[in-house]
């Protein structure tokens, strides 16, 4: 089979977990019999124009300067990947499939469906919907929201993460259940392994004192990610166990928000807020945490939590979304209420204080980790839903 796949992020441009997904999952593709791949990309972030590795090869295309609006901003790249992937088609192609990832690609997935004949397969991340917990607040969400409605309406089929992901899909885009399927994201654990054994306390002189155990956070600091709880939850930690370190990594727009936050309720000194971290140093930073912490309010997956898990490191994460589904409270983690400062204290003050109780959880939540979500697995099937739509259009007149 040869596919032709969209994304908007790819190394070294990564800005959340679409990019980490498509980053993790080409070349566990790229091992398989039989495939050839060929992703499309802008070059946000630098890198070579063409890279190839085995049966994968990556695009870069130049994208235009950005308008002040992004909506304008995607449009004009996608015009710019059409003409590029025209290009590419009649050099490279044909193609058996179109892969897309999320509605920044959406317009040359679709401009190519229609122009070549091919069947269109989108995997959806997220939604501005769900991200507005169900409102559209501005004119660009609702340009956005028409985006996604057509993008899953174009698809020949859509693959979820999770069956909240999926119950997303079906509501807001009137989609039918079987034209879903459901792949969840998935985690390399052989680079937390690595880590094991490895003296670290050098490393963890730069974020806490001896005596603090840390409460690390890493992700995007926008709203949905409930940053501004573990904030507000500080105090109440710091009440029944003082020794605890908050560590929140990451960069977005609510970052000085928090901060002053942060010293408004009287835990600045207590708040490290880090700002970007590389992988390596995320990675260190979860196998020295006494707990990994994601109150989000909005989370269609959460591959950060399942990080944690692969690091072996205690996970508290609220109950919302697809984390539901990887993080079983009091087997793999433990759960609390979303935009609950006094719950999500009680969680993190529960996990350091029982360190018997959350290393039986940690043990669980890592063999799920690997059993349930490596990226050979994810691959698979994957592929699987690529050889059934080639299969069904095969028979199907057009």
């Amino acid at each position: 089979m040869r596919i032709l796949m969209f994304s908007w992020e790819y190394p070294p441009h990564v800005v959340g977990g679409l990019g980490q997904h498509v980053a993790e999952l080409l070349p566990a593709l790229g091992n398989l019999p039989g495939l050839e791949l060929h992703l499309v990309t802008p070059r946000w972030g630098g890198g070579q124009p063409v890279e190839r590795f085995g049966s994968i090869t990556v695009h870069r295309v130049d994208p235009p300067v950005p308008e002040s609006d992004f909506y304008t901003t995607a449009w004009q790249t996608n015009l710019r990947l059409e003409k590029y992937s025209q290009q590419l088609w009649a050099e490279a192609g044909p193609f058996d499939l179109i892969h897309v990832h999320d509605w920044l690609v959406a317009f040359v997935s679709s401009a190519l469906k229609r122009s070549y004949k091919v069947p269109l397969l989108s995997t959806i991340h997220a939604t501005e919907r769900g991200r507005g917990r169900g409102y559209l607040g501005s004119d660009q969400a609702r340009a956005i929201n028409n985006v996604e409605w057509s993008l899953a309406y174009e698809s020949w089929r859509i693959i979820a993460c999770s069956e909240y992901m999926a119950s997303e899909i079906m509501d807001y885009f009137k989609c039918s259940r079987d034209k879903i399927d459901i792949i969840p994201n998935g985690v390399n654990s052989a680079q937390f392994d690595l880590l094991d054994g490895q003296d670290l306390s050098h490393f963890r002189a730069m974020y806490a004192l001896p005596n603090e155990q840390i409460v690390f956070h890493v992700g995007r600091i926008v709203y949905e990610k409930g940053i501004q709880v573990l904030v507000r939850a500080t105090p109440l930690i710091l009440g029944q166990h003082p020794t605890a370190k908050i560590v929140i990594a990451g960069k977005g727009p609510e970052l000085e928000a928090c901060r002053t936050l942060a010293w408004s309720l009287g835990v600045g000194e207590k708040v490290l807020l880090t700002g970007f971290i590389s992988d390596e140093d995320r990675d260190r930073l979860f196998k020295i945490a006494g707990c990994a912490v994601f109150p989000s309010l909005y989370e269609p997956f959460g591959i950060v939590a399942l990080q944690a898990m692969a690091a072996k490191c205690p996970v508290v994460v609220s109950e919302v979304g697809g984390l539901t589904e990887v993080v079983r409270h009091a087997e793999t983690g433990i759960t609390i209420y979303p935009d609950n400062p006094g719950s999500l204290a009680w969680g993190i003050v529960h996990t350091l204080q029982h360190p018997d109780w959350s290393a039986k959880r940690v043990a669980n939540a890592y063999r799920e980790a690997r059993e349930l979500y490596s990226w050979d697995r994810i691959a698979r099937l994957t592929a699987n839903v690529y050889g059934r739509i080639v299969a069904e259009r095969a028979r199907a007149k057009w």
